[in-house]
């Protein structure tokens, strides 16, 4: 591995360097800062949602407790990592260089943020302090996020320096080599809200939570189409940044069409419909519509992207397939309107109607709402039934085998892509992130990562050695060929210079060589 990513060996001979190196230390890409960072978040967001339930007496009263010991909870989670952050300031670089850097490091601004969302907890056994003002102190809590919220902004101000607003904005919005980490937690933030909303539509429907979550579940709704709407219209505004879009005429309205745009404006004009036009039409039934936003989510995953490329690829075998499933579909039903409609006229009152008990008996799920009575129907039935299997089967099959050939392309073409950026030069942290990153869009591991990362540098050393990689020498046979020849050359010329009695001694003492090797030895010792 490349000593880039190595944690620093001076920061591991003691107990604090070991906390830093393992928890605190952002240039050790292999260590659990991210992830601690990532769940001291998530904790934060926590609190705030317990804060806000605790305004709903319906949901605090009955599990008062409960709160509470989530308080606690919280709250020796924050001490100790304040107390953890003070204990390794001597090993952080921004304060060892200072004569006192644990002082120094109580009055930086992290620390005094730290420290202001757990002290007025523990002043409140000394001092009397309403109870109320103490649940609005926790709010301070939510000042810990700035740990991540302002790196990433002087990040992104800095990769943007001397840009335009709308190159910024299609920066925040889209990964580019400008976006920086605050794009991630853009996306991070945009996908949350996501989840929080479809949530809220599903618990809407439930009578008993409606009614006593009403006006919260209006407040979330409007939260949440401000949100989206402002991600849509930055959307619009910044996409003429786009290269592919840059020389089209009407770029935006071009963009607009886009399918996944499309999702984003259904994800918010329920809303809009229903406040605008509520008076002339009852649009309640727009509310469902809302639950269209799930599908944003597929702006933030390559799934979706391999599945089209699949489909794209595999789709004249599945119009086939298709073709003839409706056709069977078709003559079934027809077959069943013939023979039950005069001893069923009240179900199979026409084909239409037949095609629904035709799909639901060939895709073998029987609901039995249907059924026929006369032993030519039955017996079609028992046909179809049998037929079924085999037919609806065919689709999903070559769809799945079709998805699995795509992931397994992009992977390959991943693992490609990987390869090239390692063989340019050494490892950085900054291009380590990078891997990661394209990594984790395909599933691949950071297992697999190292152990590609191993690979190169290996055949970066067998090729200084003027060994070539055995993938290459597997992919052509000729230079196979000519490896093997050059070998059998250099036996020649060991051999020609050696000693060939005392070779041949070595070669005949039991133990010292296979029966295969004493066999090539005695053939180059013939030549």
């Amino acid at each position: 591995m490349d000593a880039s990513r190595d944690t620093p060996e001076k920061t591991t001979h003691t107990l604090r360097g070991f906390v830093y190196s393992w928890l605190f230390d952002q240039s050790n890409p292999n260590n659990f800062q991210k992830s601690f960072d990532k769940y001291i978040s998530l904790l934060i967001i926590a609190n705030l949602i317990s804060m806000l339930a605790e305004h709903v007496p319906a949901i605090y009263d009955p599990h008062k407790h409960l709160f509470h010991l989530f308080d606690m909870f919280s709250l020796a989670v924050f001490t100790v990592e304040y107390l953890l952050r003070f204990f390794v300031a001597p090993q952080d670089p921004e304060f060892a260089k200072s004569g006192m850097p644990r002082l120094k490091y109580i009055f930086s601004t992290y620390a005094l943020i730290d420290l202001a969302a757990i002290l007025p907890f523990y002043l409140a056994a000394f001092i009397s302090i309403d109870l109320r003002m103490l649940r609005i102190l926790r709010l301070l809590r939510l000042l810990k996020l700035a740990r991540t919220l302002v790196p990433a902004i002087k990040e992104f101000r800095e990769l943007n320096k001397d840009r335009t607003f709308r190159q910024q904005v299609y920066a925040l919005l889209n990964p580019t080599e400008y976006s920086g980490k605050l794009q991630d937690l853009l996306d991070t933030f945009i996908v949350w809200w996501v989840f929080i909303s479809v949530v809220a539509v599903v618990l809407e429907s439930v009578e008993a939570i409606h009614y006593v979550l009403n006006l919260q579940f209006i407040v979330l709704d409007a939260i949440a189409v401000f949100i989206f709407s402002m991600e849509y219209i930055f959307r619009l505004y910044s996409c003429v940044e786009n290269p592919e879009l840059q020389k089209r005429f009407a770029a935006r309205f071009h963009y607009a069409r886009r399918p996944i745009v499309v999702i984003d404006f259904l994800a918010i004009v329920p809303f809009f419909l229903e406040s605008l036009l509520h008076q002339l039409f009852d649009l309640r039934f727009l509310r469902i519509f809302r639950l269209m936003r799930l599908l944003k989510l597929t702006r933030y995953t390559t799934s979706t992207g391999t599945l089209t490329k699949a489909l794209q690829r595999e789709w004249p075998v599945i119009a086939a397939s298709t073709f003839i499933m409706l056709l069977l579909v078709v003559l079934t039903a027809s077959l069943g309107f013939l023979f039950e409609h005069e001893a069923q006229p009240d179900k199979f009152e026409n084909i239409p109607q037949a095609i629904y008990w035709a799909v639901i008996t060939l895709a073998s799920v029987g609901y039995g709402d249907i059924s026929p009575v006369t032993p030519a129907g039955r017996l079609m039935t028992i046909v179809m039934a049998l037929v079924g299997i085999g037919i609806f089967a065919v689709p999903a099959a070559i769809l799945s085998t079709a998805f699995n050939d795509q992931l397994h392309k992009d992977r390959e073409l991943m693992h490609d892509e990987m390869l090239r950026i390692i063989k340019e030069g050494e490892i950085t942290p900054e291009k380590y992130e990078q891997l990661m990153k394209q990594a984790d869009e395909l599933h691949i591991t950071s297992h697999e990562v190292d152990l590609l990362i191993e690979r190169v540098q290996q055949e970066k050393a067998d090729s200084e050695r003027g060994i070539l990689p055995l993938q290459m020498i597997k992919e052509r046979p000729e230079i196979a060929f000519e490896q093997i020849r050059m070998a059998i050359s250099s036996l020649r010329q060991i051999a020609a210079t050696g000693n060939r009695q005392q070779i041949q001694q070595l070669f005949d003492t039991p133990g010292k060589a296979t029966d295969d090797e004493r066999a090539i030895w005695r053939q180059i010792d013939r030549g």
